[in-house]
């Protein structure tokens, strides 16, 4: 009787090889600090403001675009497919969004609106290889629609989270109660797909809390 291994089957290369591509379609936390990604003057702002207009629960990611000034241009939000983490999957995502709210920015010399990603995910706020994922997908994104890259930020029940930054805050969280935009009620909860859309809206509307 002859002992030993069986030979790997063509299925197994397959997904050995697929698995390393994904793998390929992350950022480590240092890759993304070296990138030079721009910081957000009033991330808890922007944080708040989000998360009054679209309502995230785990697995939503809300992508904003966001002015020189820092003002909101569009935003959108949707649900992530039940895949595996894979950052050509978000980049593909991110980028169809993009192109429904806002035209590109490719004949600009350099760009001038910076878009940045809001996901909402169980857990805490440690980087995971999904987000390493996102932020890949974010970069990819923008780069093909002529936008700065942006921050990344998680939300879960523990709070905000820049990753890459050390900035962040217990309020809102994935639990969080919405808060209405300005003095009026808030807009009612979102489902997959939502976009909204604005000219120039700042998102200081709400009280940090």
């Amino acid at each position: 009787m002859t002992l030993g291994f069986a030979p790997p089957t063509a299925t197994s290369f397959r997904s050995s090889s697929e698995s390393a591509s994904r793998l390929s379609r992350i950022l480590e936390p240092s890759e993304w600090s070296a990138a030079g990604i721009p910081l957000l003057r009033n991330p808890r702002e922007v944080v708040s403001g989000l998360h009054s207009r679209h309502e995230p629960t785990p697995s939503m990611a809300v992508l904003a675009v966001l002015d020189h000034e820092e003002r909101l241009a569009a935003s959108a939000s949707f649900v992530r497919r039940p895949a595996p983490a894979d950052g050509w999957e978000f980049r593909n995502a991110l980028l169809a969004h993009l192109r429904r709210v806002i035209p590109h920015d490719l004949r600009r010399r350099s760009p001038v609106r910076t878009a940045v990603l809001l996901y909402c995910r169980d857990g805490d706020e440690r980087w995971t290889e999904e987000d390493g994922a996102w932020m890949w997908g974010l970069r990819d994104a923008c780069t093909l629609h002529g936008l700065r890259c942006g921050a990344y930020i998680t939300l879960t029940r523990g709070g905000w989270q820049v990753l890459g930054e050390g900035r962040g805050g217990r309020r809102p969280g994935s639990d969080s109660p919405p808060v209405p935009l300005g003095d009026g009620p808030a807009e009612p909860s979102a489902h997959t797909p939502r976009t909204a859309s604005g000219a120039n809206e700042p998102l200081r509307r709400v009280a940090a809390r």
